[in-house]
Parts: C-alpha cells; structure tokens; sequence
C-alpha cells in the first residue's frame, strides 16, 4: 500500500474534490471522525457540517502555513477491501500516524481501476497546538507496512513504481 500525504492551506479546496467525486458518483463518504453527520442525505448540508468540523481546529492556530490534510490509502489493484475494511485500515492508519483524535472524514474512490481512499484533516488540534510532522515519511512507510500485514494486503514490491502511478 502506498500512502500519499498532501498538506495544503484550503479546507475548502480539498473537501470540494471529493464532494464533487461523490456528485459524479465515482466516490461515496464511508467514515468520519469527530464530523457531523447529515441524515437528509443533501450534499450542500454534507459539505457546510464538514467545513464546521473542522473550524475550531483551524481557528485555533492561524499561523500553521498549512494546516489541511489531504491523504490517500492506495492498496494494489489486487487488493480486495470491503467498504468496513477500507474504513478500518483509514482509521488504524490516523492513529498510527497521530490524528486519530482529529477530525477527518473518509472518502473511497472508484474513479479509476484501483479502489483507494482519500482523508481530508487537519495538523492543528483543537487547543491549537501543531501535530508535529518530524519523520511523518518514515511513520507513515512504517505504519503502511503494518497495515499490509493486518488487512493482508499485498505487500509493494517497488515502490517507486507505484508512486508513479496516479492516485
């Protein structure tokens, strides 16, 4: 499995890709933390409650250049996940890396021929402190080997090759 791990300065911008994948019908929300769930089903209400999850973490600390996560979980193309287990090795995979008490919202992609999900987040916990990002490539190759052998998943023979690929 190849974890990619985008961080960027707009909530907006990363939680809109998403909705606009699950418009299109190539994505669905399978799990959330700490997020407000809307039981109409209307996407303008899905996309205000997610931004307002997240608002008090953001507000807490300005000065963090940039405090959104944006992270996507590609296991092979072999690979065979239920939605629950995609859900499960999502969350096992925040708390590994230190977010698992942030809030963040879980989207899987079926847009190409490899099932994968995406994470939308934040660094900034709620009291405003950073999450530290030190070694966050080291963690995050070490807790996605630990995933594979849980989830048994195929394991990536050459990583660089699959890092070319597009997620």
């Amino acid at each position: 499995m190849v974890a990619k791990i985008n961080r960027g300065v707009s909530l907006y911008g990363a939680v809109i890709y998403n909705q606009r994948k699950v418009d299109e019908a190539t994505a669905r929300i399978i799990a959330g933390n700490r997020m407000i769930t809307d039981l109409t089903g209307n996407p303008h209400n899905v996309m205000q409650q997610t931004l307002w999850a997240f608002e008090s973490y953001l507000a807490a600390n300005r000065n963090t250049e940039k405090p959104v996560l944006h992270i996507s979980l590609n296991p092979s193309v072999d690979d065979r996940l239920t939605d629950g287990q995609f859900a499960e090795l999502a969350r096992e995979y925040m708390q590994k890396m230190g977010y698992g008490d942030q809030p963040y919202i879980v989207y899987l992609h079926e847009d190409i021929d490899r099932r994968h999900v995406h994470i939308v987040s934040t660094c900034v916990k709620e009291n405003g402190e950073k999450i530290s990002d030190a070694y966050e490539w080291n963690r995050s190759m070490k807790a996605c080997r630990e995933l594979e052998n849980r989830f048994g998943l195929k394991p990536v023979a050459d990583k660089r090759n699959e890092l070319l690929e597009p997620y």
